[in-house]
Order: structure tokens, then C-alpha cells, then sequence
């Protein structure tokens, strides 16, 4: 699998992470297959292009806000936003996010999509 392939993937489970909840780099790689590849989640949120860019996947489309490191902290931003912005968006959504950019994952963590859904995505039918 290329890496524009795996950006794609990663962009279209992001895009299924409800409002009011989180999860983490790592379970969205565990999600595609690849549960070595955290970083590269964070790689492909960061890639996202601004909304004016004309390009299918962007900052505007994708809730990238939504994902968070393991412990539930907000570790890594895009091109456009800050940590800053990301705690204020996740505020926004229902999700309470400490004045250490933590979340409490017992609460907000989103369990992950269904086998059938992620058949889609990897197949190319997300």
C-alpha cells in the first residue's frame, strides 16, 4: 500500500469518529492494520490541506480535532490549527479537555469502527 492510499484510509475513519468523542492515533492505525504505524496517522492528519486548496480531503472536512496521543492528550497539530484551537474545537463539541490539553478517555474514547465498515475502507469502497 502506497502512503496516498493510507492517508485516504486514515482520513475516511477519521471522518467517522462521532462529535463528543476521541480516539487515538494508534487505534486508528490498529483499525487499518498497521499498529506500528501511529506516527504515520499523525503524518497523514498533518498533511491535511486548508479548505480552499480544492482538495478532496482537508482540515475542514476531516475532524482531525478528534484524535489525540494514547493517554489522551493532545499531542500533535495540522499546518493551520494549534493545540490551542484543537482544545477549543474538542470544547466546542462536547468534549471536556483539561487545562493540560488531557482528555478522559474513559469517557470520550470512540470504540472504533465495525469490521464491515473498515472492510470498506480498505478496500476502496469507504
Amino acid at each position: 500500500m502506497n502512503a496516498s492510499n493510507f492517508f485516504v484510509q486514515v482520513y475516511q475513519v477519521t471522518q467517522r469518529i462521532p462529535g463528543g468523542k476521541v480516539t487515538s492515533y494508534g487505534r486508528i492505525a490498529q483499525m487499518l492494520g498497521r499498529p506500528h504505524a501511529a506516527r504515520a496517522v499523525g503524518y497523514a492528519l498533518s498533511a491535511l490541506k486548508d479548505a480552499e486548496s480544492g482538495a478532496t480531503y482537508t482540515s475542514a472536512t476531516v475532524p482531525w480535532q478528534r484524535v489525540v496521543n494514547s493517554q489522551g492528550r493532545i499531542s500533535i497539530v495540522n499546518r493551520e490549527h494549534t493545540a490551542v484551537d484543537q482544545a477549543h474545537i474538542l470544547r466546542e463539541e462536547g468534549v471536556a479537555v483539561d487545562e493540560n490539553g488531557r482528555i478522559d478517555l474513559n469517557l470520550y474514547l470512540w470504540e472504533g469502527l465495525h469490521l464491515v465498515d473498515l472492510d470498506d475502507i480498505l478496500r476502496g469502497d469507504g
